[in-house]
């Protein structure tokens, strides 16, 4: 007789509680309040921050995530009532993490973006600047008469951020790619295509503007349901910076992270739309482990100088014994040698199943889960 799952993963060490699978965790549970304000790959689900600061930070009132991302873990100890402090040496993540985690003023914010989506609807067709190439490429000309339009709005508004999030978002559905390839698109799509995800002849977007009208309205709705669920004191610092580098913040009294993993995703890449639209600082040679970098030896080996660099640096930030979390596919256990180089201790280490059922990227796999000290 073959074996359960539940003995499969008892001979793997899974744990169960932690593999939450997109058939058992819908999107719009996985996706809540915030988290939903931009798609971002490789983030986490922020029902397993949860878990992890609950098992493993049950008494931290200050937070670190080093490798902060779209600011998942920043988010989710707010919303358990702690400070956090977040570091990403991307500006578009850092953008994102300070609109997601921001206090507002709620009936000004509400004014200020109808009243931006109110100009829109007044825009007459004509671009106020010519478009780069990049854009011009990218958009089909109505689209892009239509984002530059709304970029020029953005300086007028006190919550000008807010509606840069917005305009980034809105140009990532606006793109001339396939319906079923917003994450990695290699080139324009200039033609009609065969959809995989609609299952017929598609074109590509020619419009922006219902796209800043209905993720300007949503924005303002997930903004409003996170700021009934945040802890009432707790707030949020973004750093904009290289990890190994920071010397500013804590002592803090523990961390969740995820880092990147080694060759996979260019962080600054696949938002490339949005440092092209509110021309962002583009930092990418300082990303540790971009895809660009390739998986070989010696790309492997920068990876993990670059990982110990930057654990060994956060150490002296951290309260004594403060417990270092880390969720990562270490499927070349390269982080046992990591976390010595660092100086740091593993406690305990153990595996999570992810399932993913939906999407291009569907398929299963295991991340490891490491406490150290």
């Amino acid at each position: 007789m073959a074996p359960t799952q539940d003995a499969l993963y008892r001979e793997l060490a899974v744990d169960l509680d932690l593999s939450l699978s997109e058939r058992d965790l819908p999107e719009r549970e996985r996706t809540k309040h915030v988290h939903r304000l931009h798609p971002y790959l490789g983030k986490f689900v922020p029902q397993l921050v949860e878990a992890l600061l609950a098992r493993h930070l049950p008494r931290a009132r200050t937070v670190l995530d080093p490798f902060a991302g779209s600011g998942t873990t920043l988010v989710q100890a707010l919303e358990d009532g702690r400070d956090a402090t977040g570091v990403d040496v991307a500006a578009f993540n850092c953008l994102l993490m300070e609109v997601k985690t921001r206090r507002y003023n709620l009936f000004s914010l509400e004014h200020e973006l109808r009243d931006a989506l109110r100009r829109l609807e007044g825009f007459a067709g004509d671009a106020p600047t010519a478009p780069t190439a990049y854009v011009e490429a990218w958009f089909a000309p109505r689209a892009a008469a239509e984002l530059l339009f709304f970029r020029s709005l953005v300086d007028d508004y006190e919550h000008a951020d807010v509606l840069r999030v917005v305009l980034a978002r809105a140009a990532r559905s606006a793109r001339r790619t396939t319906h079923f390839d917003l994450e990695f698109p290699r080139a324009p799509q200039l033609g009609e295509y065969w959809c995989h995800k609609h299952r017929k002849t598609c074109r590509p977007i020619d419009r922006a503007a219902h796209f800043l009208r209905r993720y300007t309205l949503d924005t303002l709705e997930r903004i409003r349901g996170f700021s009934r669920l945040r802890g009432r004191a707790a707030a949020a610092n973004v750093v904009h910076g290289d990890v190994r580098e920071v010397q500013s913040g804590g002592p803090f009294d523990g961390v969740v992270t995820s880092p990147p993993y080694p060759g996979l995703i260019d962080y600054h890449e696949q938002h490339r739309y949005a440092y092209e639209l509110l021309g962002l600082e583009d930092r990418r040679e300082l990303e540790v482990g971009a895809a660009a970098g390739g998986t070989s030896a010696a790309a492997v080996k920068a990876y993990a100088d670059g990982i110990v660099a930057s654990l060994g640096n956060i150490r002296e930030l951290l309260e004594p014994g403060a417990p270092v979390v880390i969720v990562i596919n270490d499927r070349r256990d390269l982080y046992p040698e990591i976390l010595e180089r660092s100086g740091l201790t593993v406690e305990t280490r153990y595996r999570r199943h992810v399932n993913r059922r939906t999407g291009r990227r569907a398929g299963e796999f295991f991340e490891d889960v490491i406490v150290a000290r």
